[in-house]
Parts: C-alpha cells; structure tokens; sequence
C-alpha cells in the first residue's frame, strides 16, 4: 500500500505539467497571399498569323508584235520606272510595212483630189443639162468612195505606225522587273515560244494573306463592318514595320479544305524597306470592342487540361475554383467562366492553399 500512495503523486504531477505545455503552444498564423482584382475591360481581340509579303499587282510584259528580239535594257531584280524601255524587237519589216501603207495613203489622196475635181466641174454641166444626172451621181459616187479610200489609208497607217512603235517594249509600273527567258536574237511575240517576255512587280504597296476560321470571320462581320483594326506588321529580325496596314479586301469564298476565309491586308511602302516575298507577322484587331473578365496570367493554374484559381472572398477564405479561358490580352488572361468582376484571387503562394483556409489578403 506504501507504494500506490508513493506513485500515485508523481503521475498526477507529470500529467497536469504536460496539460500546461499543450495549453501554451501557439495558434498558426494566417498565410499572406497577394491577391489581383478580376477586371471588366472593354477591349478588341487581338490575334498574330504568319504572313508572307507579296506585290499587290504584278504587270506582264507581252509583245504585240512579232519579230527578233534586238536588245534588252535592264538586268533581272532590279527596279525599273514608268515608261522605261525594256525591250527593243527588230522593226525593219515594220517600217517596210509603215512606208507602203503612207505610199498608198498618199495615191487614195491624190485619187480622192482628182475624183473631186471631176464632181466640181460635172455639177454646173449637169444644171445645164449638159450631162445627164445619171453621169453627175457617176461622179459624185466615185468622189465619196475615194474619201473612203483616204480613210482606210490613214487607218492603215496609224496601225502600221503603231505597230512600229510596239517594237520598243516600255514598264507600265513602277516596280521591280523578273528575269526573262528570251535572249537577243530569239522569235519573239503572239502566238510564239515567248508570247510573254518578263513581269514587273509593283513595290509601291506590298500585301499579306490572313487566314480566319470561317465561324470567325462570321461572327465579327455581323457585329462590326470595319472587322481589322489596329494592323501592325514584325518583320523576320523582330523590328516592328513603322507603317500600318489597312484592311484591302477579303478573297471571295471560304478554302473548302481548311474551312477558312483569307482577308488581304496593305501596307505602304514608300521607303522600299519591304521586299517582295519576305516573311513577317501581322497583328490586328478583330471586330468591335468587347466586355470581358481578365485576370493577371499567373493567377491561373492548369492541370491535366483544367484551368483554376484560387477565390479570396470578402470574409478571406480561399476558395478553389474552376474557370474556362479565353484568348491572352497583354499579361492578362480572359475568363469566359467562372468569375465576375470585381472578385479577387490569389497571385502568388496558392500551392500553400486549402479549401476554407482562412488568409491574410495582400492587394496587388
């Protein structure tokens, strides 16, 4: 009995030591999170296609008549000028042709001249009855068919003049000029190996394709007749083309295979720092301004395909919530789902939180 009563003290004192530390250990403080509010922003969509510059009108160079080619004046790829000669084709036959045309313009003349002179001295025989009137409509038909004659032959002329002067080949642009495959001495013109000579390319203006889905395009045309805006072009170094581009026309018809409508957009180029064929980027607005929920990027966390932030309500309990994203504006993200303005949700420290845990709120 000696013992019990000797034990029993200790035990009794070792546990009411162990209720004082458990009683005297701290409560957890509340984790710090900073927080961003979910913005209502009035924006246009922006979105950036891959694009490839090219001419927005390319002239063919044809002949219009036949014959040896005589000289080219121009080396391939480089830039030519309005009215500057080309191509020269050998006109010797066309001048042969030239000088019979103005020897038989000046017979019809001269035929024209007499056949007058034989219808002024009919007319005051005929009123005296001098010759019949039978003889005086002779007369008078043979005068206006020689007019006829004159003007077959100057017409003929003209053309045979014309045809001369298509011997010499000139650019009808301004532009960058293609190779030829015709050399000096070859057959060229209609209806032979080289019924076209070269191209020139205008560079005044290059163009780019943009390729929308079908839907899409759909969409913003009902909602806004202006579609582009806001047309800005990165060239292939990263540099941002100082000019803007403007919305040109849209191709008719959507491609049946990709589902997809092409927009062209322009861009002027008065320096001639774009080249025809270069690759760049092209950024644009699309359609009319919109209401949309953003918040900042990297308050949204995606996992296994889902996308999720964390909800810091007014009483400061974190909350977990799925959301659907839309398109990136900037640093932000659209939310299409999910959240309404004026919410707030965490952006930094989230991997720490739980669902109901109680925090202490830190504004952006």
């Amino acid at each position: 009995m000696r013992n019990i009563f000797f034990y029993t003290p200790l035990i009794i004192l070792l546990s009411a030591a162990g209720c004082r530390r458990h009683k005297s250990a701290p409560a957890p403080e509340p984790l710090q999170i900073a927080t961003a509010e979910a913005r209502a922003d009035s924006i246009v969509m922006r979105y950036t296609s891959a694009v490839h510059l090219q001419s927005n009108y390319t002239a063919t160079i044809a002949p219009r008549v036949s014959g040896y080619l005589l000289r080219k004046h121009f080396t391939s790829g480089e830039r030519v000028r309005r009215g500057e000669l080309l191509f020269e084709i050998e006109a010797s036959l066309l001048r042969t042709s030239l000088r019979s045309a103005e020897a038989d313009l000046a017979a019809a003349i001269a035929d024209e001249a007499s056949a007058r002179s034989d219808y002024e001295r009919a007319q005051p025989l005929a009123r005296l009855e001098a010759i019949s009137s039978s003889q005086l409509d002779a007369y008078r038909a043979s005068f206006l068919s020689s007019q006829g004659r004159v003007r077959a032959a100057r017409e003929a002329v003209d053309r045979a003049r014309l045809e001369v002067g298509y011997a010499r080949i000139y650019s009808p642009i301004d532009g960058i000029v293609a190779h030829t495959e015709a050399h000096e001495g070859d057959y060229v013109g209609p209806q032979t190996k080289f019924s076209t000579l070269t191209t020139v390319a205008a560079i005044d203006t290059l163009t780019a394709d943009i390729s929308l889905p079908t839907a899409l395009y759909m969409r913003h045309t009902e909602e806004d007749s202006s579609l582009l805006s806001d047309i800005t072009l990165h060239l292939a170094s990263g540099e941002r083309y100082p000019y803007a581009g403007r919305y040109s026309y849209t191709r008719q018809g959507a491609s049946p295979t990709s589902g997809t409508v092409t927009l062209v957009v322009a861009f002027a180029n008065p320096d001639l720092q774009l080249k025809a064929g270069e690759y760049g980027q092209v950024e644009y607005g699309l359609g009319s301004r919109q209401r949309v929920i953003t918040v900042p990027q990297q308050a949204v966390a995606t996992l296994q395909g889902k996308h999720s932030v964390w909800v810091v309500g007014k009483d400061s309990t974190a909350q977990w919530r799925e959301v659907t994203l839309g398109e990136t504006v900037g640093n932000r993200w659209i939310i299409l789902e999910g959240l309404t303005a004026g919410e707030r949700v965490a952006v930094e420290g989230s991997q720490k939180l739980r669902n109901g845990e109680k925090v202490i709120p830190k504004n952006e």
